[in-house]
């Protein structure tokens, strides 16, 4: 992935030492500041690990002082794979830049994202040509599923959680991704977070630290 696009900003958290990179893509009409309160809440778990919580490129229409990785009008599938695809490069060069201010590898980093965001990490993650140590999605799906057999150069370890109560993007859809993972060799794990609405649950927060543990350790 290239075009090279503005650098994006938000709120981070950088300890004196980093050996390895979460970077957190918040959801439609959110911003970098509401992931960063789940980054202040892992990283004194993670002491060595620089979360980077970036604002979406684009200011999102009726929200404000939100902001949205692509436009949104309807749950439509086709409007989610055009814009994941159009967003990508704007991610992707915010990960290379990100990677090489800390004198990173690729492979300690972990992409995270929260339902517009997770599409963002899942998109970009896939596609990295140096394969990420994880990917980590709450309340999202699969954008472009199609072309992903014929794009993906990394197949990372991928975890995904979503609540049963989610109105926004219902369950399924979290099943629909981990499908078309693994039918394209992807190792998918799942956690399901009882009556849990659009949002991160704690026993969601829990795994979620239990596997950016595991995949950075």
């Amino acid at each position: 992935m290239d075009s090279p696009t503005s650098p994006l900003t938000g709120p981070e958290i950088v300890p004196d030492t980093v050996d390895s990179l979460v970077i957190l893509a918040h959801g439609y009409g959110s911003n970098g500041q509401d992931l960063h309160g789940l980054a202040q809440q892992l990283a004194p778990h993670l002491p060595r690990t620089a979360f980077l919580s970036p604002n979406a490129p684009e200011p999102c229409p009726g929200a404000p002082g939100g902001y949205q990785w692509f436009g949104l009008s309807r749950l439509d599938p086709t409007e989610r794979d055009t814009g994941v695809v159009k967003a990508g490069p704007t991610l992707d060069r915010f990960v290379t830049d990100s990677l090489a201010r800390f004198g990173l590898d690729g492979r300690r980093l972990v992409l995270a994202g929260f339902s517009q965001g997770t599409m963002m990490a899942l998109h970009v993650g896939l596609r990295r040509t140096t394969e990420p140590a994880g990917i980590l999605g709450f309340s999202g799906c699969l954008g472009a599923p199609a072309a992903l057999r014929h794009e993906i150069q990394s197949r990372p370890p991928v975890f995904l959680i979503h609540g049963t109560h989610d109105e926004v993007l219902p369950f399924p859809l979290m099943f629909e991704a981990k499908g078309a993972l693994e039918a394209n060799g992807v190792t998918v794990r799942h956690h399901l977070s009882q009556n849990v609405p659009h949002s991160i649950g704690a026993d969601g927060l829990a795994q979620g630290l239990d596997f950016l543990t595991e995949v950075l350790s």
